[in-house]
């Protein structure tokens, strides 16, 4: 760590190394979401074989099972976390230059659902795993077991985005009342991320809705009794799509409306 900050050249190109990975390569026209380039850092994981731990999460996806995720999952350091517009992103993790590694495993596909936070009582080189300025994957117990064995704890891994491949369109979990709605975004394909989000009743013009938390947006309007319409756009690729009619007028709150509609 002390070598690489007396080396600013070496900063400015893990910096670089992580603008690529986290914003991939956008295609130059429809949109699709290219992988970006492999890239070093290291893997731990948590909880145990059931990954009951990793339900729930920073991203708000709460049942990974119910809600098409899986155990295929993993806690993003803050780095990589980008305050939770990272949240969906799709990795392929391979476990590199450890004897602990499987040989005949070539990576694994895992989706960002949590945080892995700072712990600054530890060393980020002995516990602070998390520690900024680190790019580190905490992943599910049968997500590492994919690639290493897991007595190892922490393995040296390579890593790259790539798109998320969904079955369906978009999903929109509902929180709140008549006059705030909160909305978690799931199922994204493509990217996986998003940038910003818009709602539309059937009797109101679009309304730009802000970043909450994780795959969270909100929205504080009197939304009730219309007709649900959502604009959303990627953050890597820009591409803009519309979900029209995505919930009945008598839309409520603790209801998940899926869509037909999705990034590629």
């Amino acid at each position: 760590m002390i070598a690489i900050l007396q080396k600013p050249t070496l900063l400015l190109l893990i910096a670089f190394t992580l603008m690529l990975t986290f914003m991939g390569e956008q295609a130059e026209a429809g949109g699709i979401f290219r992988p970006s380039q492999w890239a070093l850092a290291h893997a731990t994981f948590y909880g145990d074989e059931t990954a009951s731990a990793t339900m729930g999460g920073a991203c708000g996806y709460g049942n990974l099972f119910q809600n098409g995720y899986g155990t295929d999952t993993v806690a993003l350091s803050s780095t990589l976390f980008n305050n939770g517009y990272a949240c969906g992103t799709c990795f392929q993790i391979k476990c590199y230059q450890s004897s602990a590694c499987y040989k005949n495993v070539a990576f694994t596909t895992v989706t960002a659902t949590n945080l892995c936070p700072p712990n600054w009582s530890q060393p980020s080189d002995n516990g602070g795993w998390c520690n900024p300025p680190r790019v580190h994957f905490d992943m599910s117990k049968p997500a590492f077991m994919k690639i290493a064995q897991w007595k190892a704890g922490i393995v040296p891994v390579m890593y790259r985005r790539v798109p998320c491949v969904r079955r369906g369109g978009l999903r929109f979990s509902f929180q709140g009342n008549g006059y705030w709605l909160l909305v978690y975004v799931m199922n994204v394909g493509g990217g996986g991320d998003i940038s910003s989000m818009s709602v539309k009743g059937s009797r109101s013009r679009w309304i730009s809705m802000s970043h909450n938390w994780g795959a969270s947006y909100q929205a504080f309007a009197t939304l009730a009794g219309q007709a649900l319409s959502f604009r959303i756009t990627s953050y890597n690729t820009r591409e803009t799509i519309i979900a029209w009619n995505v919930a009945p007028s008598n839309w409520n709150v603790g209801l998940t409306y899926s869509t037909t509609v999705n990034f590629r």
